[in-house]
């Protein structure tokens, strides 16, 4: 089931708004088809991100994947339990499995993101 209090990219990452910070994530539908995730690369605290660019890398038994900031913003915090515990991205990508924070976004960019429903929609067409 997908969270309806995030907004979704096309890209397979999720953001949702909590005061004035922005937590990214992935979709359970990215981890999933990633497989066991080894290795998480997260962006450093401090940095920019710029919304569509990449912004950091998972790895797994299958591939290397690339992962894009759903909104720009300067990264706030990083989930450092990755370091020691990336498969917390398989086992739960909408809570523990977390990747980074934003301050300073612009909360528009979020609002032109899919939300549940139509994310969930996009999977069924096989965007």
């Amino acid at each position: 089931m997908t969270p309806d209090d995030r907004k979704y990219a096309k890209t397979h990452e999720w953001v949702k708004i909590e005061d004035d910070m922005a937590v990214v994530g992935i979709t359970d539908y990215a981890q999933d088809a990633l497989g066991d995730i080894t290795f998480v690369e997260l962006p450093v605290v401090g940095d920019s991100v710029e919304i569509g660019h990449e912004c950091g890398v998972i790895e797994s038994v299958k591939a290397a994947s690339d992962f894009f900031a759903p909104i720009s913003g300067e990264v706030a915090a990083v989930n450092n339990l990755l370091e020691e515990q990336p498969e917390l991205v398989n086992q739960d990508p909408y809570d523990q499995g977390w990747l980074f924070k934003l301050k300073n976004f612009d909360p528009e960019e979020a609002e032109n993101l899919m939300d549940a429903p139509t994310y969930e929609g996009s999977l069924d067409e096989g965007v």
